[in-house]
């Protein structure tokens, strides 16, 4: 079990995290006073079995679920007390998230889907075309930039969503599977620009993994289980199932 002191330094924290779901008379319980903390800069692996509850752990993480009982704190903000308008807000402006599918805009270009968020969050037009095209050329993407998500690959679309994601240089980003939909040549090259990207722009990231190769090219990886979250980097027992 992960053990989380007082730390306003960390860029994420889930402190004493429960999560329990009611099936009737029955209860599911997902996550029993399970902690995190990831600090800037830091890669982290979330690995372990499908229904685990890697999902829901993302979810509560990036403000898109409560959890029963526990604290989460972003870049040092208490957000339990938050409501919905202001818990959209950090979601908007501190966290990126990344899905199996790329949920991309299909009316709009794939520089134009990188340039939305931007663009809610306040940002002038013109900055916000410049670093999308600065994006799409990191991820090797310059001249798609003007193709809607229909004419992309699966691949390129994925490498879209992930440049739309950390547009807004965002504190933690939080990725669920990120190349589930793809074939496995594929998903290596994406996993491989995704990692290369974190590191190049300093982020920190939670990423949810069944490839245990990436996985240990993180700085930690973590499984669940038990309800707990368990901190198995350097101990050779890195196995899914």
């Amino acid at each position: 079990m992960i053990k989380i002191a007082a730390d306003k330094n960390a860029v994420l924290r889930l402190i004493d995290i429960t999560r329990i779901y009611h099936q009737g008379p029955k209860e599911l319980v997902v996550f029993r006073r399970a902690n995190l903390a990831i600090y800037p800069g830091e890669l982290v692996a979330l690995v372990g079995p499908s229904g685990a509850g890697k999902s829901t752990l993302l979810h509560i993480a990036g403000l898109l679920e409560r959890p029963d009982e526990g604290e989460i704190e972003i870049a040092g903000k208490d957000c339990n007390a938050l409501n919905d308008a202001e818990r959209t807000a950090i979601r908007r402006s501190d966290i990126g998230f990344i899905y199996q599918f790329h949920h991309l805009l299909p009316e709009f270009s794939a520089l134009e889907n990188i340039e939305m968020p931007q663009l809610i969050n306040g940002l002038d037009a013109a900055e916000a075309k410049e670093r999308s095209h600065q994006l799409l050329n990191m991820l090797g993407l310059a001249e798609r930039a003007e193709h809607r998500p229909s004419q992309l690959s699966g691949g390129e679309q994925q490498r879209v969503a992930i440049a739309r994601a950390v547009a807004n240089s965002p504190k933690i980003l939080l990725a669920d599977e990120p190349t589930g939909n793809l074939d496995p040549e594929t998903s290596d090259r994406v996993y491989r620009q995704l990692l290369e990207l974190a590191r190049l722009a300093g982020l920190s990231a939670l990423i949810a993994t069944h490839n245990m190769e990436l996985a240990r090219k993180m700085d930690r990886q973590l499984v669940m289980s038990g309800g707990e979250l368990v901190d198995i980097t350097n101990t050779g027992h890195l196995d899914p199932a």
